[in-house]
């Protein structure tokens, strides 16, 4: 089953590891770094120009992913269930 993740963009739901509140992780030094690393690598996928509000980490063919988009992790789950 694949998930509407914002815009144009769908991820399958069994590619997902995880799918974190940026408000809650991002003032703990080791997600900025983690984000950090993942950028600099070119895994990170800026879903929407709007100020993100949560990110969706996958792994699919042994290839890493980070999503940022808008929509809060509860409406991301809804969209799960």
């Amino acid at each position: 089953m694949y998930v509407s993740i914002g815009a144009d963009f769908a991820v399958r739901e069994r590619s997902i590891i995880g799918i974190f509140d940026l408000d809650n992780t991002s003032w703990s030094k080791h997600t900025r770094n983690f984000l950090r690393e993942a950028e600099q690598q070119g895994e990170v996928v800026t879903i929407s120009d709007d100020l993100p509000k949560s990110f969706i980490l996958t792994e699919e063919f042994g290839l890493n992913r980070i999503y940022l988009t808008q929509f809060s992790p509860s409406a991301l789950e809804r969209r799960i269930k």
